[in-house]
C-alpha cells in the first residue's frame, strides 16, 4: 500500500506531488531544492545550497521514519557540473561508507532557477 510523507520540517511542495511516498519499507522522495521550511530560497553558492538539499531530505526521511544511513540511491541534478566538487564535498559530510549508489547529471533548468536538487530512495527501519 502507498502512503504519502509529508512534513512541516521541509518545505510544501510546490506543485502536484508529495515529498514523499512510502511502499512497504521503500521511500521514495521527490526532488528536493534549497528551500527553508518556510519556503524561502537559500541564498548562497552551490555548498550552501547542497547543504539546504540535504536537510531537507533528512527532514522528508525522518518523517517517514527512515534516514541517510538507509539511503540505497541518490539522484543529483546540477544546474553546472562544473560545481560536481563542490556538491560532492557537501554531500560526502553526510553520507558515510557503505556509499548509496548515484547518478549526477547537469540539467539545462532547475525549479527557481537553483543550483541543485537530490531525490532518494531510501528503505525504511
Amino acid at each position: 500500500m502507498k502512503d504519502i510523507v509529508q512534513t512541516a520540517d521541509a518545505p510544501a511542495a510546490i506543485g502536484p506531488y508529495s515529498q514523499a511516498v512510502t511502499f512497504g519499507n521503500l521511500v521514495v522522495t521527490s526532488g528536493q531544492i534549497p528551500l527553508t521550511a518556510q519556503g524561502e530560497l537559500v541564498t548562497g553558492g552551490i555548498a550552501e545550497q547542497t547543504e539546504q538539499v540535504i536537510q531537507n531530505l533528512r527532514a522528508v526521511l525522518a518523517a517517514a521514519g527512515t534516514d541517510l544511513d538507509r539511503v540505497v540511491k541518490t539522484t543529483v541534478f546540477l544546474a553546472d557540473m562544473n560545481e560536481f566538487t563542490a556538491m560532492n564535498a557537501v554531500y560526502e559530510q553526510h553520507f558515510t561508507a557503505p556509499y548509496p549508489a548515484r547518478s549526477t547529471v547537469q540539467v539545462a533548468r532547475l525549479p527557481r532557477d537553483v543550483r541543485v536538487e537530490i531525490e532518494v530512495l531510501a528503505e525504511r527501519h
